[in-house]
This record gives C-alpha cells, sequence and structure tokens, in this order.
C-alpha cells in the first residue's frame, strides 16, 4: 500500500485512514517509510498508521539529540488531535516513543518496542561516519541485519548519501550521542501501559541482554525473540513480527473491554 506523504504545519508524514485506533511508528537514524511497509501493509485497515517524519537531519544544531525529536512528536500529536495512540518505535524511535510516554502516559494506549536504544546501543562506533567509502557503508548497513541480503540497494544508498552530507552526519553523530547519554534505566519502572518487546536474536546493535533487561524494568512487558533476525525484526522477519504485534494488540484492546 503506497502513502503519500502529506505536509502540514511545519510536519511531514504519511496517514492511512483506517478507521481503527491510531497506531502511531516512529522510525530510527537511517530510512523511514520502507522500515515500516510491512506493518503499513498488515494493519492500514484495522488501525490509522500513522508515521511522522522525524527532522532529523532537519533539527537546528543546537536541537539535535532525543529530547528534541520527543518535543517534535509531542507538539505532532498535539496538532493531529489525537486523544490516544498505540505508538511502536525501533532502535532510536524506541528511545522517543520511551520518552514520549514517560512524559504523556494518558495519550499512550500501549507500547511496542523493537531494537530500542535507551539503555545500551552499539552502532556504528568510533569510526562513524566514514564517508565516501560506499563498500563499508554497504557492510555496516547489511549487519543491521542477520541476513545481509535485506539490506537493499535502496537502502544502502540512502545511507550512503546520508553520512556524505555533512549537514545529516553532524546531526546524525550529535543525536547519536544524546541516545548514549539519555540512558532510561532509572525511569522504566514508571511506563505503566501494556508493552511488548519484539528483538530479533541476532541483533548485535541492542543485542538480546538489552531487551531482557527492557523486559526485566518495565512492569508490564512482554517479550518475543525470533530467531535468524537482526536489529529490525519488523523488516526483516515482516510476517512473525506482525503476528506477535496483532495478538498483542488485539489483547490490549479485549483488556479495555473487560475494564
Amino acid at each position: 500500500m503506497e502513502l503519500l506523504i502529506k505536509e502540514e504545519n511545519g510536519f511531514r508524514y504519511i496517514e492511512s485512514g483506517g478507521t481503527g485506533e491510531n497506531l502511531m511508528l516512529l522510525h530510527g537514524l537511517f530510512g523511514a517509510m520502507s522500515n515500516f511497509e510491512g506493518i503499513i501493509n498488515r494493519f492500514s485497515s484495522k488501525y490509522n498508521i500513522v508515521v511522522p517524519i522525524l527532522p532529523i537531519y532537519e533539527l537546528p544544531i543546537f536541537q539535535s539529540s532525543v529530547t528534541g525529536l520527543v518535543e517534535f512528536v509531542t507538539k505532532f500529536v498535539a496538532y493531529k488531535g489525537f486523544s490516544k495512540v498505540h505508538i511502536l518505535g525501533n532502535s532510536l524511535g524506541g528511545h522517543i516513543a520511551i520518552l514520549y510516554v514517560l512524559a504523556n502516559p494518558d495519550k499512550v494506549a500501549s507500547v511496542t518496542l523493537t531494537g530500542s536504544s535507551g539503555l545500551f546501543e552499539s552502532a556504528f562506533g568510533s569510526a562513524f561516519p566514514k564517508r565516501g567509502d560506499y563498500e563499508y557503508i554497504k557492510n555496516k548497513t547489511g549487519e543491521t541485519f542477520y541476513d545481509p541480503s535485506v539490506a537493499s540497494q535502496e537502502l544502502v544508498d540512502e545511507v550512503f548519501g546520508i553520512v556524505n552530507d555533512r549537514n545529516k552526519a553532524i546531526r546524525v553523530v550529535a543525536t547519536a550521542k544524546s541516545a548514549v547519554r539519555h540512558n532510561l534505566g532509572d525511569k522504566l519502572h514508571l511506563i505503566k501501559a501494556p508493552t511488548l518487546l519484539i528483538w530479533g536474536r541476532q541483533d548485535t546493535i541492542t543485542p538480546p541482554f538489552v531487551a531482557e533487561k527492557f523486559n526485566e524494568l518495565i512492569e508490564n512487558s512482554q517479550l518475543f525473540f525470533i530467531e535468524k533476525c537482526g536489529h529490525a525484526p519488523m523488516m526483516e522477519k515482516p510476517d512473525d513480527f506482525n503476528d506477535i504485534l496483532e495478538n498483542f494488540l488485539k489483547e490490549v484492546s479485549a483488556s479495555k473491554v473487560d475494564e
């Protein structure tokens, strides 16, 4: 399902217009629409899927941080007039989701985290960004996945373009460093919303022990591992991911009816 990017009031986003509850998807440092194609195709008729395009590369450098992006999401939800959202975040998007939930618990129906930063992450390391070296970027992008072939040429080209754009690259580095500094270990117990953790068993960026720690610290959480899968399960194993997500969302809706 192809959705057009809307541009309104300083926001760029896609919205499926489904009649169900709002399911907001938050992407990581690289890629946006392509990351969530499987979720959009599966859930767009049952939920109002909305994907705000985070201004990672556009924020003033002094605002290039996880808190700057949380402020953006907060303003976006207010602009859309959503009373409640199911929020799902991958990688940095998970980190932003957590901070949004902590600041706006009354706005959140459920939380889904996959490969989320916020406790520990090992991204491009001290060598990033290595500009001009296409093979390096191709290999690094491939390491996101258990099966490197999932990293399409389109995705590699997108990442290569970002790290070779000086203004974008310095914002990626600033945002990534702010995420590392902004550890959430002492705050996760404050999350009361139903929380789903879906992790690739072979995730090398936020390894399985990170998922287990999230599960330990978030009281109302459940954890599922997907085998032969890396840092972006919704891309690498979309059917498995969506089956788990669908069952969870049904459980959340059923519990609300029972209340």
